[in-house]
């Protein structure tokens, strides 16, 4: 996609954000007792083997220490009885000990109206997403999703979506892409929400302006959930394993050809509740990262605490 094309669609859309900021603020300044107000805070530690910007293909290969600062507030209001809207805003926030150059904060704003049709619920989401490098502008990304989901048995729920994206990455204009996707999920509960799982694939095809970052990518992945009671509370195990498969359509001119990546990411969470609103979470994970370009071609361990306060 040309360089105007892009520049042409982002003056378009910028008023979407406006409007979506403007419809945050109004939603905020009318809650009423039908708004439902949630929201979280955590504090913790992560130790990262391999500190990475991943949206550009690099690693340290070094591991390093992170405090961790998380929050979000979501609002949910009723329209009618088939239809609701919600609104939310998260900041997460990483700062390194040693690579605090890649030190990382995002913010993160979304709308969403959903509306029961029978046995199907339709709906459509937005969402914003800005992220800064040591306080520097780095990303920032747009994602719009309309989706059709329901339950097609007593166990069995899914959910179908197409997603369209926008990214723009600060100084490095060969990877500003738009991209085009879809998204089918199905969940099977075995005892509702205390044991399910959920399986998934996700089609990609990004469209950047250097031919080079062009792809189409094809994703599975599979989660298991499982909540048991501790001391008369309920906790949570889960576990998540996800493969990609990244096929470049223009040759690198570093490599003399085209690239192609695997991907594959193994994680695991364990979330135990002190009270009734902290709870105390646990998680690790592991990704393997293979590609024919170099700087593509490396693995990372992630494991890290955090405790969180719910709202």
């Amino acid at each position: 996609m040309h360089s105007t094309n892009l520049i042409s669609f982002r003056q378009k859309t910028r008023p979407l954000l406006y409007l979506a900021l403007a419809a945050f603020v109004s939603f905020c300044s009318k809650v009423s007792s039908e708004t439902v107000v949630s929201g979280e805070l955590s504090l913790g530690y992560e130790y990262d083997s391999n500190v990475t910007v991943d949206e550009v293909d690099r690693d340290t290969n070094v591991g390093d220490g992170g405090l961790l600062l998380n929050g979000s507030i979501s609002l949910d209001h009723d329209l009618t009885d088939k239809t609701s809207a919600s609104a939310s805003y998260g900041y997460s926030r990483v700062d390194y000990q040693d690579f605090d150059f890649l030190s990382r904060e995002t913010h993160t704003l979304g709308v969403n109206i959903s509306s029961k049709l029978k046995s199907v619920t339709a709906g459509i989401n937005y969402f914003y997403i800005n992220a800064r490098l040591d306080g520097n502008d780095f990303l920032t990304y747009h994602r719009a999703s309309p989706s059709l989901s329901g339950f097609i048995s007593k166990r069995w729920f899914m959910r179908g979506a197409y997603v369209f994206g926008d990214k723009t990455i600060a100084r490095r204009p060969g990877r500003d892409a738009q991209n085009h996707g879809a998204e089918l999920d199905a969940y099977y509960f075995w005892r509702g929400l205390r044991r399910y799982i959920n399986f998934g694939y996700v089609y990609r095809e990004e469209d950047s302006q250097a031919a080079r970052f062009k792809y189409t990518a094809h994703q599975l992945k599979l989660r298991f959930v499982q909540r048991y009671e501790i001391f008369s509370r309920l906790s949570k195990l889960e576990l998540g394993l996800r493969y990609e498969n990244r096929d470049y359509q223009e040759a690198t001119p570093s490599i003399g050809v085209r690239r192609s990546d695997d991907r594959i990411r193994a994680a695991i969470e364990f979330e135990i509740p002190l009270t009734e609103r902290i709870n105390w979470q646990i998680y690790g994970g592991y990704s393997d990262y293979q590609s024919n370009l170099p700087s593509a071609d490396y693995d990372q361990s992630v494991v890290g605490t955090r405790v969180e306060i719910t709202f």
